[in-house]
């Protein structure tokens, strides 16, 4: 069986488009109650995306209380899900497109991400993915928080023999090569060039994947 296995965050969705609103409205919390003083750390948070929440808050919010960390975590996942049913979000460019074709060329989808159960399913719904997706898999639902675990889940469920993992961040790229899969590194918003090194191919472009996974199974 032939799937095709996405990551989320900075290769289906731009996260951005909500990213700087709701972190300022969490951050804003925090201000009210005197633990911050300044602007919402954006930049910082640019550098970690793609890693589980809750290691978010370790990076963002270091010497707070857990329970700051919580309450934090609960309320800005609470305004990504808001904006994104607001409208306020965007898919990248051609993913619908890409998925149909990939459909109609014999592939399965999948989502692997590192974001949380509800989040996705906001995604999901509101962009009406469902339509190409078999199912999408959050870190939730691994034993342990790590990509190559989801991926591996996939494989294991749906008897995938072939395919590729497409991502933006080193997570995705390991995750692909240790389950025996292609790693299509993305060259999106949150990409790092050291990061992609590690990729069998990189694209620019999502049109781009549909002729690069026929220019494998060619040369294979």
């Amino acid at each position: 069986m032939k799937a095709v296995i996405f990551d989320m965050d900075g290769t289906l969705f731009q996260t951005g488009t909500i990213l700087e609103q709701s972190l300022e409205e969490a951050f804003a919390v925090l201000r009210e109650t005197g633990e911050w003083q300044g602007a919402a750390p954006i930049e910082a948070y640019r550098d970690i995306m793609g890693v589980p929440l809750p290691a978010v808050w370790e990076t963002l919010l270091p010497g707070k209380s857990e329970e700051t960390k919580r309450e934090m975590d609960a309320y800005f996942l609470e305004r990504l899900i808001a904006n994104i049913e607001e409208g306020k979000g965007a898919l990248y460019p051609h993913v619908t497109e890409v998925f149909a074709r990939l459909c109609a060329e014999g592939y399965r989808i999948f989502i692997a991400s590192n974001g949380l159960v509800r989040y996705l399913a906001a995604i999901v719904s509101h962009y009406g993915l469902d339509e190409w997706v078999t199912e999408t898999f959050s870190i939730e639902q691994a034993a342990i928080p790590d990509k190559a675990e989801l991926v591996r889940m996939i494989k294991a469920k749906y008897r995938v023999t072939e395919g590729a993992v497409v991502g933006d961040r080193i997570s995705d790229i390991r995750a692909a090569k240790a389950n025996g899969l292609l790693a299509v590194g993305c060259r999106f918003d949150f990409a790092q060039e050291q990061e992609l090194k590690e990729a069998d191919v990189v694209v620019d472009g999502l049109m781009e994947l549909a002729d690069v996974l026929k220019q494998v199974q060619v040369r294979g």
